[in-house]
């Protein structure tokens, strides 16, 4: 065998232990369970008290790997009408123009470019798009696990909390009180409690 042939084999014999390298040593890829996890928020109403709800239909994975934040990845789709109050009417508002359009954007969706470690939590920052607008926001969270489930293969939690404005993504809709204030506040608590699956 001639030695340039060698040499061709030996480059092909690198590339491929590289690329099994890589495999190895690639994060973990977890599929969120809907079934073990809420999407909620919270916003003032009348000045005066706090109305919760949640998205019940929602999808995504997450990549993470303890020993390489860098090959951390959240990528979650949220289908907007699966709104959720607890109060039908309510639900059937928050559907319209008004509020969510859901026919016109049946998606919401966060895509993460960075994790950075906080504390003894972290800072997820990535972009969510929201009702037709894309900004960027910065989640703190604690992750825990893995863990491994009676159900076998392991098992992490991911759970957080930030404060959006939902102006800033077009949710313009509110009443002036007759005794001043607004029936509805700009700040938008969001609550994140999300449990993965090693795929």
């Amino acid at each position: 065998m001639s030695k340039s042939i060698l040499k061709v084999l030996n480059v092909l014999i690198f590339f491929a232990l590289m690329f099994v390298a890589a495999r190895l040593w690639a994060a973990d890829t977890y599929q969120i369970d809907p079934n073990h996890s809420s999407l909620g928020f919270a916003i003032k109403h009348l000045t005066v008290s706090t109305v919760k709800g949640e998205f019940t239909d929602y999808s995504g994975t997450i990549q993470f790997d303890l020993n390489d934040l860098a090959s951390f990845m959240a990528d979650i789709t949220i289908k907007a009408t699966s709104v959720d109050t607890h109060q039908e009417k309510r639900d059937e508002h928050l559907r319209t123009t008004d509020f969510f359009e859901v026919e016109k954007y049946p998606d919401i969706s966060f895509k993460s470019n960075k994790l950075t470690a906080q504390g003894d939590g972290y800072n997820i920052t990535g972009s969510l798009n929201f009702h037709g607008v894309t900004k960027e926001i910065t989640i703190p969270v604690k992750i825990s696990g893995p863990v491994t489930s009676p159900m076998g293969g392991n098992v992490i939690g991911l759970s957080g909390e930030t404060i959006i404005n939902r102006k800033d993504y077009g949710m313009n809709y509110n009443k002036t009180l007759d005794t001043g204030g607004l029936i509805l506040s700009d700040a938008v608590k969001v609550s994140i409690e999300l449990e993965a699956s090693h795929k």
